[in-house]
């Protein structure tokens, strides 16, 4: 195998950003291990790429089908340059209105799933002194939404870890980068998003962020050909940036958000300051 082309693993290629990474990356000449928790979902991507794809089993909330596909990855292309954390979904719901099973859930794909299928790269990746950790977190994981918060907290833990590990992995050559879509045509909003019961008293608090909800759905100005291939862009940058916003929605917000803050520290900057011991 040329030493050029890059093998990628990527999680959740079933649908969305996973799937449409995926044949982005193997148009592009690379290698790639696809992922869905149900594999025949995902046949369809490799078949005309038998040299360069294999379709694998992988729920990321189970550490044996973790083991295993990064097992199969190795056993096929005997390294793992790209790892893409992509496998997740949307919880909708203020604070009351979601369950503490629906939290659990969402904590164990978003956050727990990533981090295991991380550690079970690392020490491949440390072996080679070489690799990319792309972590597919969300405007979300910046800024926050009502009725998000649930969702905004995976997304915000995935975004501190992401931040500490390029510090703790870059001596051995490897490079994480956090990837913060805005809304984009994908299925987010639709299958991949779970829905709480709404509560009565919640339902002004709601109404505008369930509305906007409906109205996205299918017409988010996103294009998934066109992340991923910025994502394939980003893999073979000498200097990688850390976080990266993806699309005008995501920028604009981000943009917000820090000038707000900003702002603030201004503003409380004498009452910030004295809480120090004095000097």
């Amino acid at each position: 195998m040329n030493k050029k082309e890059k093998v990628w693993l990527i999680t959740g290629c079933s649908t969305g950003f996973g799937r449409c990474l995926v044949e982005e990356v193997l148009k592009h000449g690379d290698k790639v291990i696809a992922t869905a928790r149900k594999v025949e979902t995902i046949q369809d991507l490799v078949k005309n790429y038998p040299d360069q794809a294999i379709a694998v089993s992988l729920d990321v909330t189970k550490k044996d089908q973790i083991e295993s596909a990064v097992l199969k990855a190795i056993e096929v292309f005997g390294r793992i340059d790209v790892l893409v954390n992509n496998a997740g979904y949307g919880l909708i719901g203020a604070l009351e209105e979601v369950s503490s099973s629906d939290i659990t859930r969402i904590f164990d794909t978003n956050v727990f799933g990533l981090i295991e299928m991380t550690k079970a790269v690392l020490p491949i990746m440390r072996t080679t002194g070489h690799g990319h950790i792309l972590n597919i977190s969300s405007v979300a994981g910046f800024t926050s939404t009502p009725g998000f918060g649930i969702y905004n907290a995976t997304k915000y833990a995935v975004e501190g870890l992401s931040e500490a590990l390029a510090g703790e992995v870059s001596s051995f050559g490897i490079k994480v980068t956090i990837i913060e879509p805005g809304p984009f045509k994908t299925d987010f909003a639709n299958r991949s998003l779970v829905a709480a019961q709404p509560h009565p008293a919640y339902e002004s608090a709601m109404r505008s962020t369930r509305e906007y909800i409906q109205k996205v759905d299918g017409n988010q100005p996103g294009d998934p050909v066109r992340a991923s291939k910025a994502m394939i862009e980003l893999v073979n940058q000498r200097n990688p940036p850390l976080r990266i916003p993806f699309g005008k929605i995501a920028l604009e917000r981000i943009n917000l958000k820090m000038k707000t803050f900003s702002d603030d520290l201004k503003i409380w900057e004498k009452t910030i300051l004295e809480t120090d011991f004095p000097l």
